[in-house]
């Protein structure tokens, strides 16, 4: 026994996260990503293995993701604020909102069915999904970002659409940059630090949301957050990653948009199956 709980359930459910980390190690590296995108749908399968209840199972996914992706980010800030390529201003009039939709997300969490965080995620993945198979460079919104209200609302929304998928937003701010004609550099460095508040408050705000539920998450959990996803997949994921990325360099960068795009389709029809298990 430790903290109560049978040393053999802690061990198959670590068995379960070491492997989901080595499979998202390897397609983050393949895809050249390492958000939520990939570890919920990856988390989802580890967590139903060990026998998670349905009820708080994507609940779950979503929190120990955004919690997993923490140090990613801001890393990658610092790197990326380093060479000089974020757009300060953007990040300064994106993070309080992007914050409120967080918290409107992890407020959800507590009360909603996990039915609507996967209807939430196969909507977000499915739509992004399109936008890499079928999307031109040459579309745009704008020559340049809005001012005003509009430009507050895309912040609360990527806030939002993060703490309903489990992401750090990266994939919907670099989605709304760049189709206001933001270079993709700059897009990619503007939304790790957008991503930064995103995933502290998520990583909170999942965890307070799931206290209510504590009895029906595995062990070594506070709330939504398994505190075992977070210590093992990081580390393995990170080990497993340059393989995927060896894979990746011998594809095409349009190949790797139409890769990522199908899988991200593929998770969704996953989630719309399981709905209607």
């Amino acid at each position: 026994m430790l903290l109560g709980v049978p040393l053999a359930e802690l061990a198959w459910l670590a068995l379960a996260v070491v492997l989901g980390g080595i499979v998202t190690g390897i397609l983050a590296g393949l895809f050249g990503i390492g958000g939520g995108a990939i570890i919920v749908p990856v988390l989802y399968e580890v967590f139903g293995f060990v026998g998670v209840s349905d009820a708080v199972r994507m609940q779950l996914c979503i929190g120990t993701s955004i919690a997993i992706i923490v140090p990613t980010t801001f890393w990658s800030y610092r790197a990326h604020l380093a060479k000089g390529a974020v757009l300060d201003g953007v990040v300064w009039r994106w993070a309080l909102p992007a914050v409120c939709g967080v918290a409107v997300g992890a407020l959800a969490a507590a009360f909603l069915p996990g039915a609507v965080f996967k209807v939430a995620f196969v909507v977000i993945a499915s739509f992004i999904a399109l936008k890499l198979l079928l999307a031109r460079e040459s579309w745009r919104l704008g020559d340049d970002l809005p001012t005003g209200p509009l430009m507050s609302a895309y912040g609360f929304l990527v806030g939002l659409a993060s703490s309903l998928m489990g992401v750090s937003g990266g994939s919907v701010s670099n989605l709304v940059l760049t189709l206001y004609g933001k270079p993709i550099h700059n897009a990619v460095a503007t939304s790790s630090g957008v991503g930064l508040p995103i995933t502290i408050a998520g990583t909170i705000g999942y965890m307070l949301a799931g206290l209510p539920h504590q009895a029906l998450m595995p062990p070594l959990s506070i709330g939504f957050v398994s505190l075992l996803g977070l210590v093992l997949m990081a580390p393995v994921a990170s080990l497993t990653a340059p393989y995927g990325a060896r894979l990746a360099h011998a594809l095409s960068k349009r190949r790797l948009e139409i890769a990522f795009g199908v899988f991200l389709l593929l998770v969704s029809l996953r989630f719309l199956y399981s709905l209607g298990a």
